[in-house]
């Protein structure tokens, strides 16, 4: 999900940002260090939202920086366990799906799909159940589960491991129709 953060650092302003306000170099070494990057601390950082210097800058001898005490903000995009998301089917292959959650790629593997058995048809290019009644290709919108998250310090090294064999996840037509066709019963 989508978080704004707010965390406290020293940070060491290089002399090129000297000619800049002083809170507007801070904002650009805080961009610097996290924008458009993973962190383990805070997830995707989308944008630094603010940033500004606590009390004066400290100079070292023999050191051309200034260091400062700094506030900033962060818009953030993280992912927890068992969180529930949406996501778009960006491509199936033999062993599942892979599925684009934000900035992130997901794998949803083929036995975390349903607790049918599903199979890859490579021709088609699409996942489907013994009576081919329900299938999964590219485009499709999912709602799936968190199962495992490992960050790392690169977008495309994130592993997160996602299921939709749980109550009110899958495909969203799958939900859609299985709504549909509860409601039409008469109890």
């Amino acid at each position: 999900m989508y978080y704004v953060v707010k965390a406290k650092e020293k940070l060491r302003v290089p002399p090129q940002f000297f000619r800049r306000e002083k809170n507007e170099a801070i904002k650009d070494v805080v961009k610097e260090h996290y924008a458009r990057k993973v962190s383990k601390d805070f997830g995707y950082v989308i944008s630094v939202l603010d940033a500004k210097a606590v009390g004066k800058g400290l100079v070292a001898p023999g050191d051309p920086n200034i260091y400062y005490d700094a506030e900033y903000s962060l818009l953030t995009f993280n992912l927890e366990i068992n969180e529930v998301v949406l996501g778009v089917v960006r491509e199936t292959i033999d062993f599942g799906a892979f599925v684009n959650i934000g900035p992130f790629e997901a794998l949803l593997h083929i036995s975390q799909i349903s607790k049918e058995k599903f199979t890859h048809d490579k021709k088609s290019r699409v996942l489907h159940n013994r009576d081919k009644s329900k299938t999964l290709k590219k485009g499709d919108v999912i709602v799936a589960k968190i199962s495992s998250v490992s960050m790392k310090d690169n977008v495309t090294d994130v592993k997160i491991g996602l299921t939709t064999r749980d109550v009110g996840l899958g495909k969203l037509d799958w939900l859609v129709e299985k709504k549909a066709k509860k409601g039409g019963k008469k109890k």
